[in-house]
């Protein structure tokens, strides 16, 4: 007798995690990529995030590709070289009822789009800006990109002998509001991560060391899956707790932090350093220059304001979106013009 087949699996709005996926991967086998992009998939399903209401934005490089690769029903638009940030910016302003997530590379962020990019965050843009990190051009034949560290080694024996961006430090000094680092390989952190982001207002700033299976994994690279894995140094366990599902987070003793998220939900921190703060933005500056004074990879969730106002809140937007607005609201009569002209002569 034929076993009946299982219904799937449906989260808090009724949908399967097949909702939430997308078109099969080109990138390479193995890459750290493809794993960001399942856990993107994981989070939107499990916090029960409406695919029609969000807006997935990328820019150029094998990161920008990814969009492609998770919630095909979304809104989605595929921004030129370095302009990511700034296209994101414009599509909030216009609609910010929609989630908006961002998918960019280190050079994409780091280089040609460091302009966007640093007043996104002085902004506080209320976006999730995911940076898939693996210190190289991997579309132009494994350059170094700006996050390379000092000293690490290309495939071909060059030595880099330029110091990396910290993107983390640079988004904490500038305003973002939710700061961490992950790794793609770190299903567990990255996940909790990514939910907590869900329910950030604000801007969130992710770095994902994302190893380049093809030109940068391999002895002398500090972006590889061997080095990670080695060197991963976590400042916190993180966990998380969604308004709409009250479950037990598997802590073992120490002293855990807990931050209240816009949405009711709650971002749960066990600390691993003894004297670690992650509501303390000097103090969390320091720890990553420390850090890279010692070789190390930190992970973790870095910084969190959960009080900081919004750009949308700065500007004092109106709550309907600025897109469905209709002429006769957001363009001044003629009258008004005249008004203008008469006042300057």
């Amino acid at each position: 007798m034929a076993t009946a087949t299982p219904a799937p699996k449906l989260n808090r709005i009724g949908l399967p995690v097949l909702d939430y996926r997308g078109g099969k991967s080109t990138l390479c086998a193995g890459c750290g990529h493809n794993a960001i992009s399942e856990r993107i998939i994981d989070a939107m399903f499990e916090m029960g995030v409406e695919p029609e209401r969000v807006i997935k934005m990328s820019g150029i490089g094998c990161s920008s590709k990814s969009p492609a690769y998770f919630m095909s029903r979304s809104h989605a638009f595929n921004a030129v070289h370095g302009r990511m940030a700034a296209v994101a910016t414009g599509a909030v302003l216009a609609n910010h009822t929609l989630t908006a997530i961002g998918v960019s590379g280190d050079g994409d962020t780091a280089s040609i789009g460091m302009g966007g990019f640093v007043h996104m965050l002085r902004r506080n843009v209320p976006m999730i800006y995911i940076i898939e990190d693996n210190g190289v051009y991997g579309l132009t034949k494994g350059q170094f990109s700006a996050t390379a560290d000092l000293g690490s080694k290309l495939k071909t024996g060059v030595i880099n002998d330029l110091p990396a961006i910290d993107t983390c430090a640079l988004a904490i000094q500038l305003g973002a509001t939710f700061v961490g680092r992950s790794f793609s390989g770190d299903k567990k952190q990255l996940l909790a991560m990514l939910k907590a982001a869900i329910a950030h207002k604000g801007t969130v700033m992710l770095d994902v060391i994302s190893p380049c299976v093809t030109f940068n994994d391999h002895e002398g690279s500090t972006k590889s899956y061997k080095f990670m894995q080695e060197n991963d140094e976590p400042i916190n366990e993180v966990g998380f707790v969604p308004s709409f599902q009250e479950i037990e987070v598997d802590y073992s003793s120490g002293e855990i932090l807990d931050v209240q998220m816009h949405d009711g939900s709650s971002l749960r921190l066990r600390k691993l350093l003894d004297d670690y703060d992650p509501t303390n933005k000097a103090n969390a500056v320091r720890t990553l220059m420390e850090a890279h004074e010692k070789n190390e990879v930190l992970t973790g969730v870095f910084y969190i304001n959960t009080g900081q106002p919004t750009f949308i809140d700065l500007l004092n937007v109106v709550d309907e979106p600025l897109a469905t607005l209709p002429e006769s609201v957001t363009r001044p009569p003629k009258s008004a013009l005249d008004a203008l002209m008469a006042n300057l002569r």
